[in-house]
């Protein structure tokens, strides 16, 4: 996931030029290069070492935290790799660039525009979500 995080916004950086859009799937999906200093919905703008520095706490955080627990279920798993995952792939850009490269745009709606990383969180609160359901219903799986 990192790896795909950091190679989609490398090719961002590299090919698209800052603030123009490029279509990609017309009418849906288009590419617009910009430099995030905050974080999700523009919380937290110019915020880049407070951010960096909760990055590298969740991250170090969730590591340990799965290290100290038995195996966990399948989706509970999935969850914390997403997690994980997104959250080092958005700090790593923090922490080297000052900011995060977002250039996914969903175009008939008005929603910011976004990166891979940001798209693995969303699977992570997905997976915690089915989960919790999992468990709720007595149908979690180990």
């Amino acid at each position: 996931m990192v790896i795909l995080d950091q190679w989609s916004k490398h090719w961002a950086r590299s090919a698209l030029i800052l603030g123009r859009p490029v279509p990609f799937i017309p009418g849906f999906l288009q590419f617009r290069l910009v430099h995030n200093t905050g974080a999700a919905f523009s919380l937290f703008t110019d915020s880049t070492l407070f951010l960096g520095a909760l990055s590298l706490l969740v991250t170090l955080g969730v590591t340990a935290w799965i290290w100290s627990q038995p195996k966990r279920c399948y989706w509970m798993g999935l969850a914390l790799a997403f997690l994980l995952g997104g959250t080092l792939g958005n700090g790593i850009d923090r922490w080297r660039l000052g900011h995060v490269t977002d250039f996914l745009e969903l175009v008939p709606i008005q929603f910011p525009i976004f990166n891979w990383a940001d798209v693995v969180i969303n699977f992570a609160v997905v997976c915690f979500a089915v989960d919790a359901f999992r468990e709720r219903h007595g149908q979690a799986d180990s």
